[in-house]
């Protein structure tokens, strides 16, 4: 069985095309208008978190998943499908808040089934909806946390459209035709043949992150600059002759004010008088605010594959016994328990106890 790591020789014939079914024979005619140590700088942030999306995939497969540091292209997107050896899976999640711009993965057939079918708990899958489903969600959940660090070093939120996932080909592909950059990511699922997949960003993207990123290390150095820059003026003997002289003397020798500055201890407003004006509060002004009351039967814990499997006429077992008492819960807390009633034909509840310790009331979200 294998532990999950690429040999030198698989990565070589991966970044050749020869294991994954993609040619990687470079078709860019540019640099996209960004500098080599530009694609390396969005490669040390990519590479940071590639160990966070190896162990998420890994928990959600129950295999061992690894991806290791990818190469990076600057390709024309109408080139991009062409390297593909017939069908492929494109799971879009392009960017709409913080730096908006185009954004997908590419999956070949074999490494979209493979997911699909470990998060499914079936040994053989098709592409169908439901299969895409399941890739879709797995890529949006490493997706998600690549905008997470994103966001965090420009210091906007990164927000993206819903993930969807399509069959393409290279006659239907419609990938835009301008400059993207392309990450070709090798990954190796455990008891799988090692493949690569890609993820393509629109270079505005890629531009805002770094230029964000640059903005702020930039500003940090002409402070320091600026605060160096008085010292710089003085010489020694000046730092030496104003060592130890009051305030209001001069460097002529005479003191010009000999008054001093006069330091008193700030007086605080008593804490118990604002206490009694606080207890004065009327409670009838939250009366009318609205509340989200919600009651609960029970709970489960189900795997992704199980979830999937589902249709209609599954039973799901709860997590209480018939008979038990139903959790009422206001903005998610629990307040009370209760038993379902029915009024004219509608569900009810009847509370038959109150949380006696409501400044410790359960959190159960």
């Amino acid at each position: 069985m294998s532990d999950g790591a690429l040999s030198q020789d698989e990565i070589d014939a991966l970044m050749s095309g020869s294991s994954a079914g993609f040619d990687f024979e470079s078709t860019a005619s540019n640099d996209g208008g960004l500098s080599e140590n530009e694609k390396q700088s969005f490669l040390a942030i990519v590479n940071s978190i590639i160990d966070t999306q190896s162990a998420t995939l890994s928990g959600m497969m129950g295999k061992t998943v690894t991806i290791s540091p990818p190469s990076i292209e600057i390709l024309a997107g109408g080139n991009i499908a062409a390297g593909f050896d017939g069908s492929f899976v494109r799971i879009q999640s392009s960017f709409t808040d913080g730096v908006p711009g185009y954004h997908s993965y590419l999956l070949t057939d074999d490494i979209s089934k493979a997911m699909a079918g470990l998060l499914s708990g079936l040994d053989q899958v098709e592409l169908d909806e439901a299969s895409l489903s399941a890739v879709s969600e797995a890529i949006n959940t490493i997706s998600g946390s690549a905008m997470t660090v994103f966001g965090d070093r420009i210091g906007e939120t990164i927000m993206s459209e819903p993930a969807t996932a399509e069959v393409f080909d290279a006659s239907t592909s419609d990938i835009p035709t301008g400059d993207l950059l392309k990450l070709n990511y090798p990954i190796t699922i455990e008891d799988h043949p090692p493949s690569v997949f890609n993820e393509l960003f629109d270079i505005s993207v890629v531009k805002k992150i770094i230029t964000e990123i640059a903005a702020p290390a930039a500003g940090k150095n002409q402070a320091a600059q600026s605060q160096q820059a008085p010292r710089q003026q003085s010489s020694p003997q000046q730092s030496m002759g104003n060592m130890g002289a009051p305030a209001g003397a001069s460097m002529g020798g005479g003191i010009q004010n000999q008054g001093y500055v006069n330091i008193q201890n700030v007086q605080y407003p008593s804490l118990a008088s604002l206490g009694s004006t606080s207890e004065q509060g009327n409670i009838s002004l939250l009366m009318d605010v609205n509340m989200e009351m919600t009651v609960e039967l029970g709970r489960t814990k189900k795997p992704i594959r199980e979830i999937l499997s589902m249709g209609e006429g599954t039973i799901i077992e709860l997590d209480k016994l018939a008979g038990e008492p139903v959790d009422i819960l206001v903005n998610h807390k629990l307040i009370a328990n209760g038993e379902v009633v029915v009024i004219d034909e509608n569900f009810g509840v009847r509370v038959t106890k109150i949380v006696s310790n409501p400044t410790g009331v359960n959190d159960v979200t």
